[in-house]
């Protein structure tokens, strides 16, 4: 019989924010596990923790201060180590939270586990004078190193990482500051992680990234021929694109979803706003008339595909009467979900010193009408579905002894909980 490995420690990970920080995490924790530390819950008490943070919001930065400060409670002992968005916009912040040992900018999180070790090995020391937190921060307009990565925790779907950073510099947006300039992974590396993630037994990948579909700044290659590329690694049978901007859409990519191969029906676009005005105030890359079209073609080759939009309510300069112009939009456009955001102000970002910045008193009614608005969109797209044959990936049990899984075009489906299904793609009529 084999030798059993020691378990050196444990380790808890807790992730904020978006699908490319789960994949990141997941990277750094296989690494952990691969050195003989074992996994447990954030709730556990753990010998390190480690909180990736997000900071698209104040809100998210409030967020992952409030977890450092509980987690230090549960073990005060431990290791703290914080990376992510939120490490490497105010990593000073950070180290001035009681508890925080290493705080780690972009660049450096790929190092997580060297330095976290070197400081663990001074405490089993006994060296606990050299025991002070420590910031590694980098320059993010300089970066160019990527952090290859993807999510290996669920039994049926893995988060790959294809591409970090971003071009735009949208006027709200602080993610050009946290991540840095657009780059990507090459696509034969993508592929060999593909194929790990099919050895694992997983069947979907959800391709994540910043600015996904500008794949291909830093290797001169297109994101068409990765997403070809990847349908030819054997026991992948399903890939979605997380998100991708309506400018980055091309044609070619969406005649080839359409041909029905293995890439989903399922479309996340980032819309923001239904005004011109506001579009062009936030910077973005498109008006309603480029983004009217986009989704008319998706259309025409998919009429059942499922079309998320991004809104942002409560921008500055957003009248009442360019929140409506919004949304008689979306009523225009019949999107399939709405993710609905309101407003926030952003250090350091141009939208912050704007005039005609809106309170917060119209913004939380906004988001109330967006989301009743919701209701409605998200019903007829299920009505419009009713009765259709599709294909379900089941993926685990839920309470009352039911299972549910998700349709090619991102309807969430549930049944009688059955072991045999977890894994499998089934057909069966909504």
């Amino acid at each position: 019989m084999g030798k059993e490995t020691k378990v050196k420690g444990k380790v808890a990970f807790v992730t904020l924010g978006c699908k490319l920080n789960f994949s990141e995490s997941s990277q750094l924790c296989r690494e952990f596990e691969a050195n003989g530390y074992q996994r447990v819950s954030p709730s556990s008490k753990a010998d390190i923790y480690v909180i990736n943070t997000c900071s698209v919001t104040e809100h998210a930065d409030k967020k992952s201060r409030n977890l450092i400060r509980r987690l230090h409670t549960i073990n005060k002992d431990a290791i703290v180590a914080v990376t992510g968005c939120y490490a490497q916009l105010k990593p000073d912040e950070i180290l001035n939270i009681e508890g925080v040992d290493i705080v780690l900018g972009a660049e450096h999180k790929h190092n997580l586990f060297m330095k976290v070790s070197e400081l663990e090995n001074l405490l089993k020391k006994g060296v606990d004078s050299q025991r002070s937190s420590v910031a590694f921060p980098c320059d993010i307009s300089t970066l160019q190193s990527i952090f290859p990565a993807y999510s290996s925790e669920e039994r049926t779907r893995s988060f790959l990482k294809v591409q970090d950073g971003c071009d735009y510099h949208c006027s709200y947006c602080t993610i050009p500051l946290a991540r840095g300039q657009s780059r990507n992974i090459s696509i034969s590396l993508l592929v060999s992680e593909a194929k790990q993630i099919a050895e694992r037994g997983i069947k979907e990948v959800v391709l994540t990234g910043v600015n996904t579909g500008d794949f291909g700044k830093s290797t001169s290659e297109k994101f068409i021929d990765l997403i070809k590329a990847l349908e030819a690694v054997e026991g992948i049978e399903r890939y979605r694109i997380s998100s991708i901007e309506p400018n980055l859409i091309t044609s070619e990519i969406l005649t080839h979803i359409a041909s029905g191969k293995k890439f989903l029906p399922h479309f996340h676009i980032p819309l923001q706003s239904g005004s011109d005005k506001i579009l062009a105030a936030m910077k973005r890359r498109y008006n309603t008339s480029l983004f009217r079209e986009k989704i008319r073609e998706i259309r025409d080759l998919m009429p059942f595909a499922f079309i998320g939009i991004d809104f942002i309510t409560g921008f500055p300069g957003e009248r009442e009467e360019e929140f409506r112009q919004s949304c008689d939009f979306i009523e225009e456009i019949k999107p399939s979900f709405i993710h609905i955001f309101p407003y926030s102000k952003r250090e350091n970002t141009p939208a912050s010193g704007y005039s005609g910045q809106v309170g917060e008193n119209v913004k939380r009614e906004r988001v109330k009408r967006l989301m009743a608005m919701n209701e409605i969109i998200y019903r007829d797209f299920l009505i419009l579905n009713n009765g259709r044959r599709e294909k379900v990936l089941f993926e685990s049990s839920l309470k009352g002894g039911m299972m549910f899984g998700y349709t090619s075009n991102y309807i969430k489906v549930q049944m009688k909980y059955d072991p045999e299904l977890i894994g499998r793609i089934v057909e069966v009529t909504l």
